[in-house]
């Protein structure tokens, strides 16, 4: 198969961590808020029971957010660069869709050369002395299924389109006609393994090649 438009998930598909969880951690709050991220991404609670009560407790103000990135980066999925650029070099465009905080993601899209119009992630808003003041509320990856309605409005322009992640969330992009492959190369999900059309166990991103090319 072949894709105009490739599609990945940021948190445990492009770099091992869950974000929101390692900025709880930072704080003393890893155990509550892991156990909400799990929920959500096992398809026990719909993201948006989660998502305000995570960040509420969390309050990351900016520095925090500069760190998760640098996270990020040093976390990166083994092959998740050479797939990016055997990828571009077959012309494919892009994106990532993510219900993580963009601000976080965006240098790791920029060290992989994804342009920051392709980022679909949840903005992070501060005050001017750079507290956390709220998030993007109207944002549609901050509920249930967003990442479907991204992969719409991407498939208006684009014949053809995949979505590779790890979670419950990722599966919604088939309502949007998206072909989905499961990425268990850091969490395996049951749910993932049994609704994805395809499903990768191996460590490393490059696994998915063959099956988008």
């Amino acid at each position: 198969m072949s894709f105009e438009v490739i599609c990945f998930d940021c948190d445990s598909t492009l770099s091992r961590v869950e974000g929101i969880d390692e900025l709880a951690r930072r704080n003393g709050l890893f155990e509550q808020v892991a156990a909400l991220t799990d929920a959500a991404m096992n398809g026990e609670l719909a993201l948006e029971d989660v998502y305000a009560n995570r960040l509420d407790l969390i309050k990351p103000d900016k520095a925090a957010i500069d760190w998760l990135a640098k996270l990020y980066i040093a976390e990166m999925v083994e092959g998740v660069s050479e797939t990016i650029k055997t990828l571009q070099a077959n012309n494919k465009l892009i994106h990532i869709i993510s219900g993580g905080l963009r601000q976080a993601i965006l240098p790791l899209a920029e060290q992989l050369g994804i342009p920051e119009e392709y980022v679909h992630a949840v903005d992070v808003l501060f005050d001017e002395d750079g507290n956390y003041h709220d998030f993007a509320r109207h944002s549609p990856l901050a509920v249930s299924g967003g990442k479907a309605r991204i992969c719409r409005r991407l498939r208006m322009h684009h014949s053809s389109l995949v979505m590779i992640g790890d979670g419950k969330t990722d599966l919604e992009a088939k309502l949007a006609g998206a072909y989905m492959i499961g990425f268990g190369g850091v969490v395996r999900r049951p749910l993932v393994e049994e609704q994805a059309d395809s499903y990768v166990v191996d460590a490393s991103l490059a696994a998915i090649l063959p099956l988008v090319l």
